[in-house]
């Protein structure tokens, strides 16, 4: 089982604290289907598209979807902004096939997102697994396609997370592989007690209080997806390398994160990709959590 120790020993290697296929690059016009987009390779995407006004497009983390950000929506909604939002293939209530769990994927996906949803001059964030995403959507997509104007990243996976020769204070593979076994073991009772005691850190929550319901609410919304897409998409964030295209960002780019971070540690995150990426501004919530979306709602 993952524990809190777990990670905060990887976390302390820092000083601080597949089934993928290859990527459909070229995908076919999206055909509708009630609120699904349906990509080239057959698989169906789920999108909220709430509002009006100035776009923000928002990209979940693992293992949620996009209800995760109903919240901050809401409150975007009522600030004049359209907001997008959609479930990762294999999470929520998109398809879950069997392929396709490597961000040029998903970058592939969010790119059929923002084509159907005609989006423009958008704002595009991305949360913990999030982040990677819509790194790989700028570095892939945005500079033919202009349609993101910002780019935001909140306890983003967006640099490289795994430990290896080049990268000596990532996380050793061994606290990785150790959520994929628990998830394989007992989703329900593993998901319960990591996201209480690493994703939240339910017990040093500053801002909002990490109630039972919540926790209940956060293991219902991981549970939606399938088991196969949750224990490729750990391999996925844990071993793809962002850093050699962050330096070619250079659209105006946020990030937030949580110096108290146990499963995405701010050393080797994001304060690396605000020096790699152009004129970056990060804002770092001292002693926050991962779960800064519950926990620092409000901020």
């Amino acid at each position: 089982m993952t524990t809190r120790r777990i990670f905060l020993a990887g976390a302390a290697a820092i000083g601080a604290a597949s089934l993928a296929q290859p990527a459909f690059a070229q995908i076919h016009r999206a055909r509708i289907q009630g609120s699904c987009i349906r990509t080239k390779d057959g698989t169906d995407i789920y999108v909220k598209d709430w509002g009006s006004g100035p776009a923000v497009v928002l990209s979940h983390g693992w293992p949620f979807h996009a209800d995760s950000w109903d919240f901050h929506a809401a409150k975007l909604v009522e600030a004049g902004y359209r907001v997008v939002s959609f479930d990762r293939r294999g999470f929520g209530r998109s398809s879950q096939p069997g392929w396709g769990y490597d961000f040029n994927t998903f970058a592939d996906d969010l790119d059929l997102v923002m084509r159907s949803a005609d989006v423009w001059n958008a704002t595009l964030v991305g949360f913990s697994m999030g982040g990677g995403e819509v790194v790989r959507y700028v570095t892939r997509h945005n500079a033919k396609s202009k349609r993101v104007k910002k780019l935001v990243i909140i306890g983003g996976a967006a640099t490289l997370l795994l430990k290896t020769p080049d990268n000596p204070n990532g996380m050793d593979a061994s606290a990785f592989q150790s959520i994929k076994d628990g998830v394989a073991a007992d989703r329900p009772g593993f998901f319960s007690t990591f996201l209480r005691d690493v994703f939240y850190d339910a017990a040093n929550a500053k801002t909002h209080k990490v109630t039972p319901e919540i926790i209940d609410w956060s293991v219902d919304m991981a549970m939606e997806a399938g088991l196969l897409p949750t224990l490729a998409c750990v391999d996925a964030f844990s071993k793809e390398d962002f850093r050699p295209e962050l330096s070619s960002i250079s659209i105006p780019t946020l990030l937030i994160h949580g110096t108290a971070d146990i499963p995405v540690p701010i050393d080797i995150s994001a304060r690396y990709a605000a020096k790699a990426i152009k004129d970056a501004k990060l804002i770092e919530y001292e002693g926050a959590s991962h779960g800064i979306l519950v926990t620092e709602r409000t901020r």
